[in-house]
């Protein structure tokens, strides 16, 4: 199995931080920090873009995906908004963490604090035919529901 290459850049505000690193042999994210100047209070229903202090060089062919930890979900209700968030292998910009609270509580987010994952996975682009009509099925157009099955 191929293992894809992730080049890190720290920016400036990054310096310091660990690199993003999966915590145990089976993990399939890598965890990222903040890289905050000073600690951002999150009210309930607000909603941040929290900078890591990275800039990422991803191998053609592949993508990084952001998502939420489940363990600040669970606890305080922190998600992320764009949940898996697109990290496309020609971006070079830092990565940010556009951050919610569904909680009841102010959430407060500390330099260095593990706030999201990130995955990588391969990509495939499909190949665009534009039809006239398309095949029929049983389905048809029946949208949300209209299996019968929740």
């Amino acid at each position: 199995m191929h293992r894809p290459q992730l080049k890190i850049q720290f920016l400036r505000h990054g310096q310091g931080l660990p690199v993003p690193q999966y915590q145990t042999s089976g993990a399939s994210g890598m965890d990222l920090y903040a890289a905050v100047g000073e600690p951002v209070i999150l009210q309930p229903g607000e909603i941040r873009c929290i900078p890591s202090g990275i800039a990422v060089e991803i191998e053609p062919g592949y993508e990084a995906q952001v998502r939420a930890r489940s363990g600040l979900a669970l606890k305080h209700g922190i998600g992320l908004v764009n949940a898996p968030g697109t990290i496309d292998a020609d971006y070079r910009g830092e990565v940010g963490l556009i951050m919610i609270n569904h909680g009841r509580l102010a959430f407060t987010v500390e330099r260095g604090m593990r706030i999201a994952q990130m995955v990588i996975q391969p990509v495939c682009q499909a190949e665009l035919v534009v039809q006239d009509e398309l095949t029929a099925t049983a389905r048809a157009a029946g949208g949300f529901g209209h299996t019968g099955h929740d």
